[in-house]
């Protein structure tokens, strides 16, 4: 009998799953984790990768980026694998103008994908205020696509705000194939009354931002969300959740057993209000930081130390600074009457931050940041257990993360094309020594070691309820 071979071996590393950590070495053959176990207990291997001294971790997932405008898809994948990321998921999009369809759209993206990506991808589609892209929702799930969004707010932004009614049959449809609908909960109509009130008064200045977006216009819009979706049956997600208000409410909807999850951002959990004064309208995103002396950042800390928020996604919008800068004299609109653009980068600082904050400084288990970037975004969006989870049979992604390296954030050293960090000058610790992409060396200190197609287009399954429960 032949001897048993396997292509790659990580030793002497300490692995880590959503719920513990152990000394264990990891077997790749192809793509695929072949065994998980003692060292002395597996087959020989082509190559050894010594991990002594270091975490071996699940390729971490980014599921909340915007990369259809300024980053396009290969430089965020780029700038994703520079970060330690091993998956993007984005958000996709169409033209308002003319008549592509929900299909036609999800076969374009897939071949921009397959064409230019260094890392893998599955994707979200944003459901603008078009009714009639709703034709081909069903042909859009069978090709693989079954997390979709709608937007709440933004009713001076073209195409974007959809009315309930419009909601609740797009869950119906979505329900109805098996998928997820993520919403963006803030009530335009009450937003755009208070900004259209500020402008009148002329408090126009980006320190007047926060203003319009009250915490309880997010409370207002999760609760519609989460009538709507135990309505429709349809499994609900609120992205970028920023308030206590709106986390209460969702653990309300949790306790009944409705399936309605969450995530927040490295900037609700970092940042304030405060920001504003100094970055002006770079800091300007939706929804907006929150009052310095507020009670949401420890809020949202404790939801995800008790299980309730169920993972972090950086929502990196890159748009870059000229084009924001008009909002120094006007916050909301430009000089031609367009809004001024919201949110800001955030792809290739929310695992370092997630790390240094939550687990180094916070306390957090090592495990904890394999759950909320790995293992949950998993489940949600349908591509567990091929990623998320280090065990026989799954996708050989890996990230060997280095403790107790220390850097600082600029963004000078960042691949994004927005020319600047809300996080310029923060200190972070850890560092992405090596990546594994599906059994192959994806980032080897730094260097990329694989060309943009090695990415590949990724279909989704129906969602699985994500890990919960307190991480103490």
């Amino acid at each position: 009998m032949a001897e048993q071979r396997v292509d790659t071996i990580i030793r002497g590393g300490k692995v880590v799953t959503s719920s513990q950590v152990f000394e264990a070495a990891v077997a790749i053959k192809g793509e695929k984790i072949a065994v998980v176990g003692p060292e002395n207990l597996m087959p020989k291997a082509d190559r050894y990768i010594d991990a002594e001294g270091k975490f071996v971790l699940p390729g971490l997932i980014d599921s909340h980026v915007h990369l259809d405008g300024h980053d396009d898809y290969a430089l965020g994948a780029l700038a994703a694998a520079h970060a330690g990321l091993t998956t993007l998921v984005p958000f996709g999009n169409y033209a308002l103008e003319g008549d592509e369809t929900l299909e036609q759209a999800v076969r374009r993206t897939q071949e921009e994908v397959t064409a230019s990506a260094v890392v893998d991808f599955a994707f979200h589609f944003i459901l603008q205020n078009r009714p009639s892209i709703l034709k081909t929702l069903p042909q859009a799930m069978e090709l693989g696509i079954k997390s979709f969004k709608m937007f709440m707010t933004y009713k001076k932004r073209p195409g974007r705000m959809c009315d309930d009614d419009y909601i609740c049959e797009a869950m119906d449809m979505v329900a109805k194939g098996g998928g997820v609908l993520q919403l963006h909960c803030e009530s335009g109509n009450i937003i755009e009354y208070l900004e259209n009130k500020l402008i009148a008064d002329g408090h126009t200045h980006p320190e007047d931002f926060p203003t319009a977006c009250p915490d309880w216009a997010e409370e207002e819009a999760i609760n519609r969300a989460i009538k709507m979706g135990a309505a429709t049956g349809c499994p609900t997600y609120v992205v970028h959740l920023s308030t206590q208000l709106g986390l209460e409410r969702i653990k309300q909807a949790q306790a009944q057993g409705q399936k309605i999850w969450t995530e927040t951002c490295p900037q609700y959990l970092l940042l304030s209000d405060a920001e504003m004064a100094k970055f002006g309208p770079m800091a300007k995103i939706g929804p907006p930081l929150r009052p310095e002396d507020g009670p949401d950042q420890d809020a949202l800390w404790d939801g995800l130390r008790q299980g309730q928020i169920s993972l972090v996604g950086s929502d990196h919008s890159p748009h870059p600074e000229e084009l924001k800068k008009p909002g120094w004299d006007n916050i909301f609109v430009t000089p031609d009457g367009a809004s001024v653009p919201f949110g800001s980068p955030g792809i290739e600082t929310v695992a370092p931050l997630m790390y240094s904050e939550g687990v180094v400084k916070r306390g957090f288990p090592i495990w904890w940041l394999a759950r909320v970037m790995s293992e949950n975004p998993a489940r949600i969006f349908g591509l567990y257990p091929r990623k998320g989870i280090i065990q026989a049979g799954s996708d050989a992604d890996l990230l060997i993360l280095a403790p107790g390296v220390d850097r600082v954030v600029t963004a000078a050293d960042h691949l994004s094309t927005a020319g600047y960090s809300l996080f310029e000058g923060w200190k972070v610790s850890g560092r992405p020594w090596m990546t594994l992409l599906r059994g192959q060396v994806l980032l080897n200190d730094g260097k990329l070691e694989q060309k943009p197609g090695y990415g590949k287009f990724l279909t989704s399954e129906s969602p699985i309820t994500p890990l919960g429960g307190p991480v103490d």
